[in-house]
């Protein structure tokens, strides 16, 4: 799940460092939503739903084992490494698509990966429960590090910088899959002139994680420069 915190303080340093990346996340969220708007009205023309999309490519890499099920709410697609499933929201699982191919192909390919062992994959499952749990206090330990104690600024930044290394280490994982996903589509599933917007509906998707990383490595430019500046 991409970052996007913003920060609690507003300075020269929020200027400097995070309103350009909060920029670029902004742009990012509007380009991946008129994507997704545009083109889940367009029919892929594959005469596939997005559940047999992911079907396809899974029983075609050997994993039969893996299901595909629908989930509730909207934009909720991914993959859970931990039961082994792809889940699909109910427009995608149901629907044909180039939105409905293009993401149903992108959780399908984060399947692959965990079938091939891809290491960063790997990786970032195993930090998410840490990272998840230790971000819920960030923002408290660094807000009490700066109104009470430098050590808690300092074991609040520490925190942070997992959650920046998460972001870099996620970033690699959703451009492998979509990358996966093109070779798939590519592969007799999607009509070629569907392609093309294929590409466009991931490319802006994975864009919202570009920003996601550039935000979050900005926002720790910031609060180091913040920690020197008290420590000054």
């Amino acid at each position: 799940m991409p970052y996007m915190g913003y920060g609690m303080y507003y300075d020269s340093t929020w200027f400097i460092f995070v309103l350009p990346a909060l920029l670029i996340g902004l742009l990012a969220q509007a380009k991946v939503s008129g994507a997704y708007n545009r083109y889940s009205r367009v029919n892929s023309g594959s005469g596939l739903t997005g559940a047999q999309v992911a079907r396809m490519i899974l029983d075609r890499n050997g994993l039969y084992d893996v299901p595909v099920e629908p989930v509730a709410g909207q934009l909720t697609d991914h993959y859970d490494p931990r039961a082994r499933v792809v889940r699909l929201s109910s427009s995608i699982y149901n629907g044909s698509s180039i939105a409905s191919m293009s993401v149903a192909a992108h959780e399908a390919g984060h399947a692959l990966q965990h079938a091939d062992g891809y290491f960063p994959l790997i990786l970032r499952n195993n930090m998410a429960p840490i990272v998840s749990f230790s971000s819920r206090f960030v923002w408290i330990l660094i807000v009490l590090g700066f109104l009470v104690s430098p050590f808690l600024l300092e074991l609040g930044i520490a925190i942070f910088i997992g959650v920046v290394v998460f972001q870099l280490v996620t970033l690699p994982v959703e451009l492998n899959a979509s990358r996966r996903a093109m070779a798939q589509l590519e592969n007799g599933i999607s009509p070629r002139e569907s392609l093309r917007p294929a590409k466009s509906m991931l490319s802006a998707a994975a864009f919202t994680y570009v920003a996601a990383t550039l935000t979050a490595i900005a926002e720790l430019l910031r609060l180091l420069a913040l920690a020197n500046r008290r420590r000054n």
